[in-house]
């Protein structure tokens, strides 16, 4: 059965008729879906999935408790190093979440760090994302390092920079370029 990281920016808390198709034909379809507990998209993202009786789900959480369960699904704890805080102690819920999915549905306001770096993280892994861009209400789909920096080249310069100085986008394309021809290397 494939698994499905859905992710998203905590500025997104409301779910349009587009989203909640994709999310019916993920449910039609029987995936397993995996989600945080955050606010925003994924409780937005939950909230659907309850409403529609999804029961595939896995509520994902670090720290000592489990912020939102909207369906009151499966949860799994992961461990953070405690010295970590911020999205830096978040992320490593996130970075397991994309280790264990086939692919990723993410709903990015244009900004937030955390949704666009689980995309990093999903390609990196040679994994594929649908990606809802908010600001534009559409969706990419995402393969490839210059499919990422396309979609990118939309941002505003002083959004692009914030996100290049917490991710170092060169950096991250590097990687995805690697593990790609890593994976080629392999067959």
């Amino acid at each position: 059965m494939k698994t499905v990281f859905l992710s998203g920016s905590r500025n997104i808390s409301r779910l349009n008729d587009a989203i909640r198709q994709r999310l019916d034909n993920m449910a039609s379809n029987n995936l397993n879906i995996i989600v945080g507990d955050a606010n925003g998209a994924d409780k937005a993202m939950q909230g659907y999935l309850s409403e529609i009786r999804y029961r595939n789900v896995t509520v994902f959480y670090v720290a000592e408790h489990c912020r939102n369960n909207v369906g009151g699904w499966a949860t799994r704890s992961v461990a953070a190093n405690p010295s970590l805080s911020g999205r830096n102690f978040y992320s490593t819920k996130d970075k397991e979440m994309a280790r264990l999915a086939d692919f990723g549905f993410v709903l990015w306001d244009g900004k937030s760090i955390g949704s666009i770096g689980n995309v990093f993280e999903l390609l990196n892994a040679g994994k594929n994302v649908v990606l809802y861009y908010a600001p534009d209400k559409e969706f990419h789909s995402l393969r490839t390092e210059n499919e990422l920096m396309s979609l990118l080249q939309k941002c505003d310069p002083e959004t692009l920079a914030t996100i290049d100085k917490k991710l170092n986008i060169s950096n991250a394309v590097r990687k995805i370029r690697a593990s790609k021809q890593t994976t080629l290397a392999l067959f």
